[in-house]
């Protein structure tokens, strides 16, 4: 299938999948920092940053290598739906960076669990740290057309950039692995930086128990 004819059919897909994505990751478990600070003794923000970071690239590599070694086999799979479960699980994975990149920084989302979600989300589609103070609107800002929209057009310039891995005999699993490896490591820098500038000391922060993002609540 030519890229023009890939294109054409995630511009019909995407919808749906930007649907999973949104369902996908209320339910994904992320650590507060109290679970962070257990994980990684004696470190500190940057640290515990570094290290989720590295956890996080690692996790998209492997999925980037994982749609690759699928286009290799001798009857690969349909390629749109392996494609598809390639960009959720990167998201997926990035989406919990993000997530656990609040906690480190002093500035987790506010609010229930799906609102903490929806924000996060909304960062993930932006490609950038967002200024996340009030969940009042963040359920309504998540359903919203502009969002839904914006989130689709990422998903599907997602699918297309990475129409490189379905490249047969091995090399798209390589090239997969590549591609995740910088664009994973490229959102956290964005959003390491952006968090940083409001960062709050752990010492001025409130004394509290947070419910994970992804946890029911």
């Amino acid at each position: 299938m030519s890229p023009d004819a890939q294109t054409r059919e995630w511009s019909l897909t995407s919808p749906a999948l930007a649907e999973q994505l949104i369902e996908a990751v209320s339910h994904i478990r992320v650590r507060d920092l109290d679970t962070l600070r257990r994980h990684f003794p004696g470190l500190g923000p940057e640290e515990i940053a570094d290290h989720l970071v590295t956890g996080a690239v690692r996790g998209t590599e492997a999925v980037g290598a994982g749609v690759g070694s699928a286009a290799a086999l001798p009857t690969p799979p349909a390629m749109p739906v392996e494609l598809a479960a390639g960009i959720l699980g990167t998201a997926s994975v990035e989406f919990k960076l993000i997530a656990e990149l609040h906690e480190v920084y002093g500035l987790p989302a506010p609010g229930t669990a799906r609102q903490r979600a929806a924000l996060y989300v909304a960062e993930w589609t932006e490609g950038r740290g967002l200024d996340i103070t009030k969940p009042t609107s963040a359920v309504s800002f998540m359903l919203s057309v502009r969002l839904r929209r914006e989130l689709r057009r990422r998903l599907l310039t997602l699918a297309v950039r990475k129409i490189p891995m379905l490249t047969p005999f091995m090399v798209g699993a390589a090239f997969g692995a590549l591609l995740n490896h910088y664009d994973t490591t490229r959102l956290a820098g964005r959003i390491r930086a952006d968090l940083r500038a409001r960062q709050v000391p752990w010492q001025a922060l409130p004394r509290q128990e947070s419910a994970p993002a992804g946890a029911d609540s």
